[in-house]
């Protein structure tokens, strides 16, 4: 389980695409990782297979590529980076599993003098998981909801948030992982379950 607080970011260091799956090998700072550790990267959750002197690698299901842009990077591509939170860790940002729902694209990124808003198109299917002033994590960082349309959202990036994560350097067009609240997935089971429709 993720906090959507993104740690830092690290580089693409190399990249195998397999008949099935791929492997990825990430550099960043590795001090205290091992292998078979979990660890998000750009929101995608996935386990720690080798670790090097300032490298990491982990393998992609043919699930985690069919759902995620993550085998479509070159080497020297920049990614998000997170541990999963500790048991007695403060909670800050909001519950983020790291299994994303769909991959999505920025539609705009306004540059507001202070911060930032991007404007997100809405995923097929996801439209009911978004509220204003709710919780979305896009590449892995927790975000609120400040505007919300029939097909796309936008959030609000603080300055933070923009220099810690890779957000900064997203343009019009660029892919992002998507991953809708769980407690409105939840929610919305829990009310059809109530409601005799499942």
């Amino acid at each position: 389980m993720y906090t959507g607080v993104v740690e830092t970011t690290g580089t693409v260091r190399r990249i195998d695409r397999l008949d099935s799956g791929c492997r990825i090998e990430v550099a960043t700072d590795t001090d205290g990782l091992e292998p078979e550790d979990s660890i998000g990267i750009s929101g995608v959750c996935l386990t720690v297979e080798a670790v090097g002197d300032g490298w990491f690698r982990t393998f992609l299901s043919a699930e985690t590529v069919d759902r995620t842009y993550l085998a479509a990077l070159d080497s020297g591509t920049a990614v998000n980076v997170e541990r999963p939170m500790a048991a007695a860790d403060r909670f800050d940002g909001h519950l983020v599993k790291g299994t994303v729902d769909a991959t999505t694209e920025v539609v705009a990124v306004t540059d507001l003098g202070e911060d930032w808003r991007f404007t997100v198109d809405i995923p097929d299917g996801y439209e009911q998981y978004l509220v204003e002033k709710g919780a979305v994590a896009l590449d892995g960082a927790s975000l609120t909801v400040c505007e919300l349309s029939t097909e796309t959202f936008s959030v609000a990036v603080v300055p933070t948030t923009y220099d810690v994560t890779t957000l900064s350097e997203k343009t019009v067009g660029d892919p992002l992982h998507f991953e809708a609240d769980l407690l409105a997935k939840y929610a919305e089971r829990q009310s059809a379950l109530t409601h005799g429709e499942v």
